[in-house]
């Protein structure tokens, strides 16, 4: 019997749903940290903040101060980068017809790890922008390199972006290994960990249009890539232009998922389990599957940096560790599942 997944009808109602969800998730994420601050005194600040409020301010000015400075940014780019994450991993997932795939599997960790690494190690100021740039042009080159005959294959594609990650990974570990300073090959492993530490309102603005841009233009071709599921040559024979699809499919996931390293490190295995367990609950059309994946990854998210940066109070975890500790076991799940499929 096949699954029951939700009829149209239904799908606006389980998006609000989830948008209420990343809300809740978000807002009791706040109220956690070194200073509790109870969730009806959070609700209070912000509402204090519409013009006309007329609440009463019983709190101190400083929980004002970690409220907006501090915890708001963290949760909020949080948030959108486990949205992007997701949706990109959806993407490839679909693009590629492997459920395995995720956002780093054609490179782009390996990428901005490396612009990153060469940042850090000269000591370059732009460490986002120069792991931004690594992450697209890794993305290009993986591209150039699995195009063969004029088109561009899923299994070309994926051994390309294989072997280019473990060339760009190699040369990383050399460099930050030849860095004289402890502190910068320390600050080097931080990164290549995943961390929410030093978000800002102003991360979150840098972040905002290459998400709109990249989500909206995936959102576009969602009925594309639902044909592409059928097979390149079907899809050609239904009028899907293939390869420019599958080229403007690549460059956005590419677009989203390197503006999420470049402001938060690698996180791991958040674009792997997310899209793949909204799939198997809701389906695979991707007019919702890319649109719900970025919700629930934006709640994931939002709830693992918590766990990280409370388990260990005043300290905190990497946040790719945590990941790392749920998307393993989830990777060896679905790679015994797929087994016989792989072989």
């Amino acid at each position: 019997m096949s699954t029951p997944y939700p009829t149209r009808y239904h799908r606006g109602w389980l998006l609000f749903a989830m948008c209420c969800v990343v809300v809740a998730a978000g807002a009791i994420a706040v109220t956690f940290g070194s200073i509790a601050i109870p969730l009806e005194t959070l609700l209070h600040i912000v509402a204090a903040k519409f013009p006309g409020s007329a609440i009463a301010r019983t709190w101190t000015p400083s929980w004002e101060t970690i409220v907006f400075d501090i915890r708001l940014p963290r949760v909020v780019l949080a948030g959108l980068v486990g949205s992007a994450l997701a949706t990109a991993g959806a993407t490839y997932q679909g693009l590629l017809r492997n459920p395995l795939a995720d956002p780093y599997l054609i490179g782009v960790s390996a990428g901005a790890g490396l612009g990153a690494t060469i940042a850090i190690v000269f000591g370059f100021a732009l460490i986002p922008l120069l792991a931004f740039v690594g992450a697209l042009g890794a993305t290009s080159l993986i591209y150039a390199l699995a195009r063969a005959g004029g088109r561009t294959t899923p299994t070309t594609l994926i051994l390309a972006g294989v072997a280019l990650s473990a060339f760009l990974s190699a040369i990383t570990s050399f460099l930050m290994f030849q860095g004289e300073s402890a502190f910068r090959t320390h600050q080097v492993v931080a990164w290549m960990l995943g961390s929410f530490a030093l978000s800002s309102w102003q991360s979150v603005a840098a972040m905002l249009p290459y998400l709109g841009i990249g989500w909206f233009v995936l959102l576009l071709n969602a009925r594309a890539l639902n044909v592409l599921q059928l097979g390149d040559t079907q899809a050609q024979q239904l009028g899907v232009p293939v390869e420019r699809v599958t080229m403007t499919l690549v460059a956005s996931a590419s677009l989203i998922t390197a503006a999420a390293v470049a402001t938060s490190g690698i996180i791991g295995f958040a674009g792997l389990i997310v899209p793949h367990a909204v799939r198997l609950v809701w389906g695979p059309d991707h007019r919702f599957l890319l649109p719900m994946s970025a919700l629930v990854g934006a709640a994931f998210l939002i709830i693992v940096d918590t766990f990280a940066r409370t388990l260990l109070s005043p300290g905190e975890l990497p946040v790719g560790i945590l990941t790392a500790f749920c998307g393993a076991p989830f990777f060896l799940y679905l790679l015994r599942q797929k087994k016989e499929t792989l072989l």
